[in-house]
């Protein structure tokens, strides 16, 4: 079993949608789950994250999690969306050295490390930030 952990800032936008983008691809002996460096503890997904995956027919029932040392002892592999949070789990949890990457570093993107976010923005945003997210998961799944 391999367990994957999102982390974004808040894990109402875009690690909630890597979560759920992930886990439509039905992928056997895997766990998703996503957490925010600085999450509010269950908040839903952001309203314009759960349109666009109703638009993308992908199933999704969020509950946003604060990133914590139990989580990340549960990951084999944690994707971040920025440099940033990368760099924030690894000041906490230094253990965690050789499982955090950012989404992008992880994929082999060397363009903008940081999945841009949508955070107060447009429906057009949330689509944009879902289109780099599936681009880069079925990259990621590639790799793994």
């Amino acid at each position: 079993m391999q367990r994957i952990l999102f982390v974004c800032t808040g894990n109402t936008c875009r690690s909630p949608m890597a979560e759920a983008i992930l886990k439509s691809k039905k992928i056997d002996g895997l766990e998703v789950m996503s957490a925010g460096i600085y999450a509010a503890s269950g908040s839903e997904a952001s309203a314009h994250a759960k349109k666009v995956l109703d638009d993308h027919h992908i199933d999704h029932n969020h509950s946003s999690a604060m990133l914590n040392g139990e989580s990340v002892q549960w990951a084999d592999l944690i994707l971040t969306m920025t440099a940033s949070h990368k760099h924030a789990i690894l000041e906490q949890y230094p253990f965690a050295e050789r499982k955090v990457f950012t989404l992008k570093e992880f994929t082999g993107e060397n363009y903008n490390i940081d999945v841009v976010d949508p955070y107060g923005g447009s429906l057009a945003i949330y689509q944009e930030t879902f289109q780099e997210l599936e681009k880069l998961i079925t990259k990621a799944i590639e790799k793994m």
